[in-house]
């Protein structure tokens, strides 16, 4: 991570990753399900749902819907979130490329 002085303050420039940079493990898959829940939420806000309707679409109790729009997701599948997806009407498309670097990446283009 970059860091520079401004005005005597060090700024730690981020890598892209806010799980990342604080170091927590599994950076790259919460960053990934962080990027599903956001599409989750805005799926259910734009169709006016409540809880209670998202989670029967979605297939789980409201209170796992509360809990995973609260930021508490950890304990579901990147799958899971991706079938909620599609119940809520979205298609979601996998896109597998070779990269320049010695390991790939997960990366999430909503």
């Amino acid at each position: 991570m970059k860091k520079r002085i401004v005005e005597g303050v060090e700024i730690h420039e981020s890598s892209g990753n806010v799980f990342a940079d604080l170091g927590l493990p599994n950076a790259e898959k919460l960053l990934i399900k962080s990027g599903l829940v956001i599409k989750i939420s805005e799926a259910i806000r734009k169709q006016g749902l409540t809880q209670v309707e998202a989670g029967e679409r979605m297939g789980l109790p409201q209170a796992k819907v509360s809990l995973m729009l609260r930021g508490q997701f950890q304990n579901i599948s990147e799958r899971k979130l991706m079938d909620c997806l599609n119940r809520l009407g979205y298609d979601i498309e996998i896109k597998v490329k070779p990269t320049k670097k010695a390991i790939g990446q997960l990366l999430l283009a909503a």
